[in-house]
C-alpha cells in the first residue's frame, strides 16, 4: 500500500522519463523518411474499419443517437492528442466494444427515466465522474496492480468481446429479414419477397467478406505470389475485400428494388443530426441533481474498464520482447486518458481509449523493417562463414558484428539481447555433429532480438487519416450493412488463435489417440507439462465463469454491471484457484507470457539442399513480416519457443539427461 502515500509519484516519474525521449520521438522519424507512410496506412485501416463498424451498431443500439461519425471523430480526437501528448505513442486508441455496450445501457436507461432527448447529456456526467475516477487512480498509482489482472482475466475478457461480435453478426443478419424500426411496411422492398431476398443477399455477403477476409489474413504463407504482392494482401486484404463486396453489391439485377441490400444510414457531418453533440454541454443543467449522482454508478464500471482495457493494450505494445528503449507511462496515460474521457463527454462523443490487437500491430509493424535488414544481413556472414568452415564461435562473432554495426548499441546492451542467440549458436559447438549441422536461418528467426522504430508519427498521421475519413462518409454509407456484419464475424475468429483458453476448448476435443497430432505440431507448453485432469478443470471452470458473465450482458439495465466480475476474478485467482490446482500447474496454465513449444516440423528441404544454397543471398521476398507473423499470436502477443520435449527424445546430449528447457 506504499504507493498510496505518495500520491502522483507514478505520473511525475512517468513525465520525467519521456520527456527526455520526446524530441527524439519526432527526430527518429527523419532517418525512416517516407517509409513510415506504409505502417501509418497499415495500422490505419486496422484502426478505421471496427470504429465503422462500431459506429453502425451503436447507431441501431441508440436510435441514431451516436453513429459513425461521432465514432471516427472521437477516435481522430483522442488518438492526435495521444499521439503528441501520450506517454506511450505507440499505443493505438479508438472507440472499442465495450464502450459500444456500456453506451447502449446508458441508453435504454435513460430512455426508460429522463428521456431520450437528455441521453446524451446524461452520459457527459457520467464521462465526468469516470474521469475523476480515473485521475484518481492515476494520482494514488493504482497502475502498479495492473499485473493482478493475469491471463485467465484477460482472455476471459477477450472470448467475452469475442461472443458478442459473433451475436452481434448473427442479430445483424437476422435484422435483415425482417422491416427496419421505424421504416414504413407498405414500401415495394419491404414486401415479403424483397425481405427474403435481402435476407439471403445478406447471408451471402456476409459469409463472403468472412471467409476472403480470414484468407487474406493467411496471405503470407501462402505458396504463390511475391514477398510483396503477399504482404500486401495480409496488410491490407480485409479493407481490400470490404471494398470488392461492395462493388459486388451494386451488380444485383436491376428489377431488384432500390435500396437492397441495406446500407448504412448514417448523417452526414454537416447535416443537424450530427452538430447537436457538440453543444450537449449546453443540456447537462437539465438532468437533475438525483440522476447526476446516479451517474457514479455506471462511472465506476467505465473507469475500471478502462483502467484494465488501456493498461493491457499498452502492456501489450510494449512487450518486452519488442525491446523498446524508451521507458513506459502508465500512470501518465491514465491521467491522459481521464482528461480525453472528460473532453469526450462535453463534446457529446462516446470516449476512445487503448484498443487491442491494434497497439501490437502497430508496434509489430515498425519492428518489421529493422529486423529484415539486420537478418538478411546476419545470415550472409554466417553463411559465409560456414562455408569457410569457420567454427560456431566465429560465426556468432561476424553476427555480433553485424548487429552492433546496424545498431549502433553499446557492446554490454549488446551481449544482453543477443544472449539467447549466442547460446543457441556456441551450442552447436558442443553438441557437435551428433546434433546435426547447424541451420543459421532458422536459429536467426528464433533468437533474433526484435527492434522497433520508436516514434510519434506514425499515430499521429493515422489518427489525422481517421479524422479525414469522416469526410468520406457519402462513400462509407454505400457499405451494404450484411458486409458490416460478416466483418464483425471476422473480427470474432481472427481472435481466437493464440488465446489459450480457446485452445484448451478445442483439446478438450481431441481424442487421447490423436493428442500426438498436437504435439507434433508448434503447442503451448502446458499440452506436454500439466495434465489433461488439471487442464479439463482449469477450462471448465473458465468457461462457466465466460456463461455467467455473458449472462449478465443480457440482464436489462443491471447489464452494466458486467465489467463487475472481472474485477472479482482478482480474488478468486489469488484465494480460490491456488486450493483448486497445484502451484506448478496453474503457473503455466495462468503463464504471464504465451510460451509455445516446437514440435517436430518435417523440413520441405534435405540439408544437403540448403548446404549448396549456403553462399547464395537470401531470397529477395523472404519477409520478415511472415517470420513475425508467427513469432506472435493473433492477439498481438509475443510467443517465446522452446524446445518440445517430444524432439528431444532424437537428439544426443553428452553427459546431460533430457529436461524441459
Amino acid at each position: 500500500m506504499d504507493h498510496l502515500k505518495t500520491p502522483f509519484k507514478g505520473v511525475s516519474n512517468d513525465v520525467k522519463g519521456r520527456l527526455a525521449c520526446y524530441k527524439k520521438d519526432w527526430l527518429d522519424t527523419c532517418g525512416s523518411g517516407a517509409r513510415i507512410l506504409a505502417p501509418t496506412a497499415y495500422i490505419f485501416f486496422a484502426s478505421a474499419l471496427p470504429v465503422i463498424a462500431f459506429g453502425e451498431q451503436l447507431s441501431r443500439e441508440t436510435d441514431g443517437s451516436l453513429g459513425p461519425v461521432e465514432t471516427l471523430v472521437s477516435t481522430a480526437i483522442c488518438g492526435v492528442i495521444h499521439a503528441v501528448l501520450g506517454g506511450q505513442p505507440l499505443m493505438i486508441l479508438g472507440v472499442a466494444e465495450p464502450t459500444i455496450i456500456m453506451y447502449t445501457y446508458l441508453y435504454n436507461f435513460a430512455k426508460s427515466s429522463i428521456g431520450k432527448e437528455l441521453y446524451l447529456a446524461w452520459s457527459a456526467w457520467v464521462c465526468v465522474w469516470t474521469a475523476l475516477f480515473l485521475f484518481l487512480l492515476a494520482a494514488f498509482n493504482a497502475c502498479t496492480i495492473i499485473t493482478r489482472f493475469t491471463r485467465v482475466a484477460g482472455e476471459l475478457f477477450g472470448m467475452l468481446i469475442c461472443v458478442l461480435f459473433i451475436q452481434e453478426a448473427i442479430k445483424g443478419v437476422v435484422s435483415e429479414f425482417h422491416i427496419p424500426k421505424g421504416e414504413n411496411g407498405s414500401k415495394e422492398q419491404f414486401q415479403f419477397q424483397w425481405l427474403y431476398t435481402n435476407g439471403l443477399l445478406s447471408v451471402i455477403f456476409s459469409f463472403g467478406v468472412l471467409i476472403t477476409a480470414l484468407k487474406s489474413r493467411e496471405a503470407r504463407s501462402w505458396r504463390y505470389g511475391t514477398g510483396t504482392f503477399r504482404s500486401f494482401i495480409a496488410d491490407y486484404g480485409v479493407p481490400l475485400m470490404i471494398v470488392v463486396w461492395t462493388a459486388l453489391s451494386y451488380s444485383v439485377p436491376s428489377n431488384i428494388p432500390s435500396g437492397l441490400p441495406r446500407r448504412l444510414i448514417s448523417a452526414l457531418p454537416w447535416e443537424s443530426e450530427s452538430l447537436y453533440h457538440w453543444t450537449v454541454v449546453k443540456d447537462m443543467g437539465k438532468v437533475s441533481v438525483g440522476y447526476i449522482f446516479a451517474a457514479i454508478i455506471p462511472a465506476v464500471m467505465i473507469a475500471g474498464l478502462y483502467f484494465f482495457d488501456h493498461s493491457v493494450a499498452s502492456q501489450m505494445a510494449q512487450q518486452k520482447e519488442f525491446n523498446l528503449k524508451n521507458p513506459s507511462a502508465y500512470h501518465y496515460d491514465i491521467l491522459l486518458l481521464g482528461f480525453m474521457t472528460l473532453l469526450c463527454g462535453l463534446l457529446g462523443l462516446p470516449p476512445s481509449n487503448g484498443v487491442l490487437p491494434q497497439s501490437p500491430m502497430h508496434t509489430r509493424s515498425l519492428a518489421v523493417l529493422k529486423k529484415q535488414l539486420i537478418r538478411r544481413k546476419m545470415v550472409k556472414r554466417a553463411k559465409e562463414g560456414m562455408k569457410e568452415q569457420a567454427s560456431h564461435s566465429e560465426i556468432y562473432g561476424r553476427m555480433h558484428e553485424v548487429f552492433i554495426e546496424m545498431e549502433s548499441a553499446p557492446s554490454q546492451t549488446v551481449e544482453k539481447e543477443l544472449a539467447n542467440l549466442k547460446e543457441a549458436v556456441l551450442k552447436h559447438d558442443d553438441e557437435g555433429e551428433a546434433n546435426g549441422q547447424f541451420d543459421p536461418e532458422r536459429c536467426i528467426d528464433m533468437h533474433l532480438p526484435v527492434r522497433v522504430n520508436e516514434q510519434r508519427v506514425s499515430n499521429f498521421l493515422q489518427s489525422i487519416l481517421v479524422g479525414l475519413a469522416v469526410c468520406t462518409m457519402p462513400v462509407i454509407k454505400m457499405i451494404p450493412t450484411c458486409v458490416l456484419w460478416g466483418y464483425f464475424a471476422y473480427m470474432a475468429i481472427d481472435s481466437l488463435p493464440g488465446n489459450q483458453f480457446w485452445e484448451r476448448i478445442l483439446l478438450i476435443f481431441v481424442p487421447p489417440r490423436r493428442r500426438f497430432k498436437v504435439i507434433e505440431e508448434f503447442h503451448a507448453s502446458f499440452v506436454e507439462t500439466v495434465p489433461f485432469k488439471y487442464i479439463f478443470m482449469f477450462t471448465a471452470f473458465q468457461f462457466a465463469y465466460l456463461l455467467m458473465c455473458f449472462g449478465i450482458t443480457w440482464i436489462p439495465i443491471a447489464g452494466i454491471l458486467f465489467p463487475l466480475p472481472f474485477f472479482l476474478l482478482i480474488s478468486i485467482r489469488e484465494h480460490v484457484l491456488p486450493k483448486m490446482f497445484p502451484p506448478q500447474h496453474l503457473q503455466e496454465l495462468d503463464a504471464a507470457e504465451y510460451e509455445e513449444i516446437e514440435g517436430r516440423p518435417v523440413r520441405a528441404r534435405g540439408q544437403s539442399q540448403r548446404d549448396d544454397e549456403s553462399t547464395a543471398d537470401v531470397d529477395e521476398d523472404e519477409d520478415s513480416a511472415e517470420i513475425l507473423d508467427e513469432m506472435t499470436t493473433h492477439r498481438g502477443e509475443i510467443k517465446r519457443r522452446s524446445m518440445s520435449f517430444n524432439d528431444r527424445q532424437f537428439q544426443v546430449f553428452p553427459d546431460e539427461p533430457a529436461a524441459h528447457s
